[in-house]
């Protein structure tokens, strides 16, 4: 395993000499950190992590540059977009270099449907762009603002627009990914079909994504719809029944349990103390039917805002999500969360039964995602912490009653997700990455190889 040394450390900048460097400890110190705090038992392990200087490229040249002087010197190298992840995906266990891919934002081609792009563009700039010929992206983080398209598919798993195109993971919504690779002659490789999940949702642990082939949805004209509730199952049979409407156009159907709305000071004037509530993105053309299924699950709109003026002001989307977790969290920083897919039950009955046992300790947060053909509840179930033993608990309950968790208190790529190795990662990584230099401590299949 790597260990860098301040030796390697100047050899590596004696090399990259001209490339964008930054060494000043604070600006390193800063981009060394995602979000990981959001996990109290993530905070302690990674807080001291940093790296020991960060390289800018400006193209896939530098790039390769920056590879090949990583690999000369044993250094490691942790590839980073903006650092908008929520547990250590780009935290640096050992140092070493700290690749910022965000200077590289090119467009290289878009066409009906279908987008070329760098891997360090932002996700609303490159919607800017599509939408100019009625296209945008399929899916994102409630970090659209600031995330990056190469960071979304290296540490993201779906998001806004989940309910209609389902997971990252799925078919048809990643094409393409081209890649650096850190052998002793690095090389360029493109991916396609199955093989960009070899390094999609890696973490960057085994290769770096320079450029990506993403589809395109047709851009609707999107309004911002809350409605409120009298009590969360009738929010949670509304969110069931609204996914599950093929007919219905929509991009975000997000549930929050009382007290959750207490957390989003400026949505205070539109859910009253003591209600539940959806936060919905629906395609201005189903307004109409939409107040069928509202009154037919004892709903009341109370805000509304037309597709002309959704860019302005204050954005739904940024209220669902992890961005959820934030607001509660910048109220009261005892609060953590959990990341569960619930079974596929029209009734919601565990659902149901996990809300009534748990109360205000796990409060209710539910995301509708399309699952394999059918509509889901994922929940980010905001948490009140108390020990790491109480959390875990929490998590056994939930399994052990058929309950999925994502668990995001781990840095680990194999335990947060899908908990067993990938062996097509691993396989990639060991002809790739053959010194382990790639964001290493991060792959468990790796480290017990």
């Amino acid at each position: 395993m790597a260990t860098t040394t301040s030796n390697a450390i100047a050899s590596v900048l004696s090399d990259l000499a001209g490339l964008d460097l930054i060494t000043e400890p604070t600006q390193v110190a800063k981009l060394s950190q995602d979000y990981y705090h959001f996990s109290p038992v993530l905070q302690p392990q990674l807080q001291d992590k940093f790296g020991d200087v960060v390289v800018r490229p400006a193209n896939e040249a530098e790039v390769l540059q920056v590879a090949q002087a990583c690999v000369r010197y044993r250094v490691p190298l942790t590839v980073r977009g903006a650092g908008t992840g929520n547990y250590g995906q780009c935290i640096p266990l050992e140092g070493g270099v700290i690749l910022d891919l965000t200077r590289m934002t090119a467009v290289k081609w878009m066409k009906p449907g279908l987008l070329r792009v760098e891997a360090g563009a932002k996700l609303a700039a490159i919607d800017k762009q599509t939408r100019e010929i009625g296209w945008e992206i399929r899916m994102a983080p409630s970090t659209y603002r600031t995330a990056t398209i190469g960071g979304f598919i290296g540490g993201g798993s779906g998001g806004i627009g989940s309910v209609t195109y389902g997971q990252l993971r799925d078919r048809g919504n990643l094409l393409a990914v081209r890649v650096v690779t850190m052998e002793d002659q690095p090389r360029v490789l493109e991916l396609r079909g199955d093989d960009v999940y070899q390094v999609a949702h890696a973490y960057g642990t085994n290769g770096i994504i320079t450029e990506l082939e993403i589809p395109l949805a047709p851009a609707y004209p999107w309004a911002e719809v809350i409605v409120t509730f009298p009590d969360f199952m009738s929010a949670a049979r509304f969110g069931q029944s609204l996914s599950d409407a093929d007919g219905m156009i929509k991009k975000l159907v997000c549930i929050c349990a009382d007290p959750i709305p207490n957390y989003f000071a400026a949505l205070k004037g539109y859910i009253p103390s003591g209600k539940s509530c959806a936060l919905l993105i629906i395609s201005e053309t189903c307004l109409e039917p939409l107040n069928e299924f509202v009154k037919e699950f004892n709903g009341e709109i109370s805000y509304q805002k037309s597709a002309e003026d959704a860019g302005k002001g204050l954005a739904l989307g940024e209220y669902s999500w992890n961005h959820t977790t934030l607001h509660a969290r910048s109220v009261d920083t005892s609060i953590t969360y959990l990341q569960t897919l619930f079974p596929d039950d029209k009734n919601l009955t565990l659902l149901e039964e996990m809300y009534h046992h748990y109360g205000e300790e796990v409060m209710m947060h539910l995301e509708f995602l399309r699952v394999g053909g059918t509509a889901r509840p994922a929940a980010l179930q905001l948490v009140r912490y108390s020990t790491e033993e109480r959390l875990n608990e929490i998590i056994a309950d939930h399994e052990s009653k058929g309950a999925f968790i994502f668990n995001p208190h781990t840095y680990l790529i194999e335990d947060g997700g899908m908990k067993m190795v990938d062996l097509a990662q691993l396989q990639f990584k060991e002809k790739v990455d053959p010194y382990g230099l790639l964001n290493p401590g991060k792959m468990r299949a790796w480290l017990e190889r």
